[in-house]
């Protein structure tokens, strides 16, 4: 269909607005890009429901402002299905390597680059223009499409769509979450955060004896956890896409000072989990194996859990996304799409968790390597952009005709 219909050079206006408004997380402070993109919503037409998190609820996720962006349009009679469209307005820092302001949105190359333009502002622009799509032309059409743009999804998602569930603030039938345009995720890792403190007991390095060295227990506690690294790429996943379960030790600190013995050690690791994994089981397993290891006269080993995200594991009803998605693909990109899973973690987990059907879809190239997301360089294909648009616009059009 011709551009004055979806209204592609709008939608990339849109998305080169979104990225100019920083939203790093950390440190968090995202309450002002939800306002200015409610504002640039607007001026588009929709109505914008804002959600502002409370203020101790934000600080307690370790993060300084969040307001949650609602959009609900209703078709017909609206008593057809209610599908929701998320994506997340908080990014990663910047970081260095940058070849261009990762915050000024240059378009070249056929590409617009900067800090959240594939991850995922890109898809505030899919979304809303694929809306746009179904307001221009209405007819036949029966239903609720909401979007819900959220701001905590580097953190977690507990005060993004899980907050807005949580408050009965929305309960749609089916979700489309943020994802790439040559691929329907059905599944995805989980991820595990547990923090480790090895304590000890303080010496002079003259008289080391005198001490309990935490370095000597942490040391036997990585030992034994990178071992369990080797044993856990033995595991595959049956999922496409997913791989073996992953472990990374990623912080360290501890010591005084070089002469003196160690009394405190201190360090986080991630641990990924596979669809067929529990996270609770998983986390009594590792946390067992860390004491176990963690062994020694004065030694205390405490084990915290920073963060629990399960895995997204395919729910019935997800037929109902992936067969129009693919449909419209197929004619808009001249291949066809597969269901598949990645070794990342998003807050499709959150809709699953609330048992609704849920896929991961939208603007972007084959891979995340590809769209450099999370590292220097981040960039989103306006081709991918404008093709994403109108697959996401046609097969709401379907879901809503059903």
């Amino acid at each position: 269909m011709a551009d004055n219909y979806y209204d592609f050079t709008r939608a990339v206006k849109l998305l080169k607005d979104v990225v100019r408004i920083p939203s790093d997380n950390p440190p968090g402070d995202c309450a002002r890009h939800a306002l200015e993109s409610a504002k640039l919503l607007e001026d588009l037409g929709f109505k914008v429901e804002q959600h502002k998190v409370p203020d101790a609820l934000v600080r307690k996720h370790g993060m300084r402002s969040v307001t949650n962006l609602v959009i609900r349009e209703k078709f017909g009679t609206a008593d057809g299905p209610t599908i929701a469209l998320n994506a997340h307005g908080d990014v990663v820092p910047p970081g260095l390597g940058w070849s261009v302001d990762p915050y000024a949105a240059i378009e070249k190359g056929g590409a617009v680059y900067g800090r959240g333009a594939a991850v995922s502002k890109s898809d505030f622009a899919t979304y809303a223009f694929a809306l746009r799509a179904l307001k221009a032309k209405p007819e036949g059409l029966n239903g609720t499409v909401e979007i819900h743009l959220t701001y905590d999804e580097e953190a977690g998602g507990d005060i993004g769509p899980k907050w807005l569930l949580d408050q009965k603030l929305t309960r749609p039938d089916l979700v489309i979450c943020a994802g790439f345009s040559y691929s329907i995720v059905t599944a995805h890792n989980g991820c595990l955060h547990l923090e480790i403190a090895v304590h000890g007991k303080q010496a002079h390095a003259a008289m080391p004896e005198t001490g309990h060295d935490a370095l000597v227990a942490a040391n036997q506690i990585l030992t034994a956890l990178y071992a369990e690294r080797k044993r856990l790429g033995k595991t595959k996943s049956k999922t496409a896409g997913i791989g073996s379960p992953k472990l990374n030790v990623g912080l360290i600190s501890g010591g005084i000072n070089t002469n003196v013995v160690p009394d405190l050690v201190t360090f986080r690791i991630d641990r990924r989990l596979i669809p067929e994994e529990n996270g609770r089981k998983v986390e009594r397993e590792l946390t067992a194996l860390i004491k176990k290891a963690g062994t020694g006269k004065g030694i205390k080993v405490e084990v915290k859990r920073i963060l629990l995200a399960e895995p997204l594991k395919p729910l019935k009803g997800i037929e109902r996304l992936v067969v129009p998605i693919q449909r419209h693909a197929a004619t808009v990109l001249k291949q066809k799409i597969k269901p598949t899973g990645v070794p990342l973690y998003t807050d499709a987990r959150h809709y699953a968790a609330a048992k609704i059907p849920v896929v991961l879809y939208g603007a972007g190239p084959l891979s995340i390597l590809e769209a450099n997301a999370h590292r220097a360089d981040e960039n989103i294909r306006l081709k991918d952009l404008e093709a994403a648009i109108q697959i996401v616009a046609e097969a709401l059009r379907d879901l809503l005709k059903a």
